[in-house]
């Protein structure tokens, strides 16, 4: 089965090392498509400021979902929608529709990706296939969150800062996803051009990774961007044809370190048997899963981490995964992830750690919504996807002249710019994926300014509903 995403002639470097210059339609009739001059990745020096990293990760939302009315952003309330198939398409506008943040889990995996581009016109989202009908979503896509609805998201965008260019690594789902910001890319042996990557999800609907039942399988995308359904090997890197140990992620860079530095992957517990769930991207890597590092260095229950901070224990680099309920993930009904980022930014805000932490808030994957800014040239591994949110917390985030909104970054980043500016900040060398090729953070962040203070970030529920919640025991997503 042939799905590429086609620009006339494949690309193997995207441009995420690029500049974007846009010009800001906040609310307008449409966005601007960027204008992209290639620039230098860092000088892999990081910064002494900075000597803990956390990355908070949410789930399911494009860019324009959330952000289409934020100041100095590029939003739209009106996209763009395709009629009629063939050479009798044509282009239509389709405005969006405001709801709130509690909606319906839309298509969002590598096919419907490929529908959405439509070959750079951005116009394919009213085709893709909604999975539980057969039907097109049609005007389903084209919605955006009542900023009420995420004020928390705002406040910390408005204080700090918002990348506005910030792209997911691959055109699909979280499967995928949660690997590229463990080590910024999944293809099998490391190395782009050589060897097919993971796309979408592994074949079993419940239980992923090196705990998933015998005969699950993955997907891939070849070098030459064919899609193969089911073909791949069993997701335990030890099953990998490539070995083990050319699966690389931050993980093995952070122990190899000397001193090592420290590291914890907060993830919720599944019930019954399942700790992490297939939302635990480590599960997938065999010498954590089977090692004492599973259920010490990848720890749960997700709330661990407010011990950790109260405690004196925050690592040196922290991912923290929410309970499915805290996600922001269409479908579950829940309007508690907003309140959940909150309460974590807080309590480090409070704590002794805020001198010294950077905290990144991004959202995995598009979660089938639109948006309207094109994403940069084809990689050889389905990407890059389209944009999604990315706040950055932290005393040095970038100040602005203006007292009415953060720093919006118009630099072009992908997950690979996180694992970059993770690499340089604890100078761990690379792990040769889209980290070489992407720009790192260092545009959100000012090294010279003095530290901010922090203010507390406004929410409706706070630390203690969370540490008292009951947990769901649902998937963080379900594709």
């Amino acid at each position: 089965m042939l799905l590429a995403r086609s620009f006339g002639s494949l690309r193997s470097l995207s441009l995420c090392a690029a500049v974007a210059v846009l010009a800001a339609c906040s609310g307008g009739d449409g966005a601007a498509v960027p204008s992209r001059a290639t620039t230098h990745r860092g000088s892999g020096s990081g910064s002494s400021s900075i000597t803990h990293i956390v990355l908070m990760v949410q789930e399911n939302r494009t860019f324009n979902n959330f952000f289409a009315q934020f100041p100095g952003a590029t939003g739209t309330l009106v996209g763009k929608g395709r009629q009629g198939k063939g050479k009798h398409a044509k282009t239509i506008s389709i405005p969006l529709t405001e709801v709130g943040l509690e909606d319906e889990d839309l298509n969002h995996l590598y096919v419907s990706y490929v529908t959405a581009y439509d070959h750079g016109k951005m116009d394919g989202f009213n085709q893709i296939i909604f999975q539980r009908t057969g039907k097109p979503e049609k005007s389903k896509p084209y919605e955006y969150v009542n900023p009420n609805q995420i004020a928390p998201y705002w406040t910390m965008a408005e204080t700090y800062g918002l990348a506005n260019q910030m792209f997911q690594t691959q055109g699909s789902g979280s499967f995928t996803a949660h690997q590229d910001l463990i080590r910024g890319g999944t293809a099998l042996d490391g190395t782009y051009g050589s060897s097919p990557s993971f796309i979408d999800d592994p074949t079993s609907p419940k239980i992923w990774g090196c705990d998933g039942p015998y005969g699950m399988a993955t997907s891939l995308i070849t070098v030459s961007l064919q899609y193969q359904h089911g073909t791949g090997p069993f997701p335990c890197s030890n099953a990998f044809p490539y070995g083990s140990t050319s699966y690389a992620t931050l993980r093995d860079l952070m122990d190899g370190k000397s001193p090592p530095v420290s590291w914890k992957y907060y993830v919720p517990k599944l019930a019954p048997a399942q700790p992490g769930g297939m939302w635990n991207a480590f599960d997938v890597i065999a010498p954590v899963r089977y090692s004492q590092e599973w259920g010490t260095n990848v720890n749960w229950p997700e709330t661990n981490i407010f011990n950790d901070i109260s405690d004196g224990n925050l690592a040196a680099v922290s991912w923290v995964i929410p309970d499915a309920a805290n996600s922001d993930h269409p479908g579950y009904g829940s309007d508690t992830g907003p309140s959940w980022v909150a309460s974590v930014v807080n309590a480090i805000g409070q704590s002794s750690y805020w001198n010294s932490t950077a905290i990144i808030v991004v959202w995995d994957d598009w979660g089938g919504f639109y948006d309207p800014v094109t994403p940069p040239p084809a990689d050889d591994q389905g990407g890059p996807g389209f944009r999604v949110p990315m706040i950055v917390i932290s005393p040095y985030a970038r100040e602005t002249s203006s007292s009415h909104t953060g720093y919006v970054s118009n630099t072009v980043y992908e997950f690979g710019s996180i694992i970059a500016f993770i690499e340089e900040t604890f100078a761990l060398g690379n792990l040769g994926t889209t980290d070489t090729r992407c720009k790192s953070m260092d545009d959100m962040f000012d090294f010279n300014q003095a530290p901010r203070s922090f203010t507390v970030i406004p929410s409706k529920y706070s630390k203690s509903y969370f540490l008292h919640q009951k947990p769901s025991g649902l998937p963080v997503d379900t594709d």
